[in-house]
């Protein structure tokens, strides 16, 4: 019988990876990419303490900038990416073996 891992027991996300984790999808979004900018707003849910470190973290990212809305809202922006930034296709010359 074969033995399987455990994974290990995890508890509920806290406050500051739950605001992460949305933020980060909402950059990630593909009209998000598109268009090069989303508005993020805060939640009742999103304490200060959370809110305020996710927001100092991303004012220290390059290439991104922020604008502070009168409904507590933040707009980022950011430019097209170089062509250095983005993924090189490779073409193979040989078909794989398998």
């Amino acid at each position: 019988m074969a033995m399987t891992k455990k994974q290990p027991e995890r508890g509920p996300m806290s406050g500051l990876e739950r605001l992460s984790l949305r933020v980060s999808s909402m950059i990630n979004h593909p009209v998000a990419q598109i268009q090069r900018w989303v508005t993020i707003h805060r939640l009742d849910t999103d304490g200060n303490r959370e809110w305020g470190e996710v927001m100092g973290l991303l004012t220290e990212t390059d290439g991104i900038g922020m604008t502070f809305n009168d409904d507590e809202s933040v707009t980022l922006k950011w430019e097209a990416g170089t062509d250095e930034d983005r993924p090189i296709e490779v073409m193979a010359e040989e078909p794989a073996p398998f």
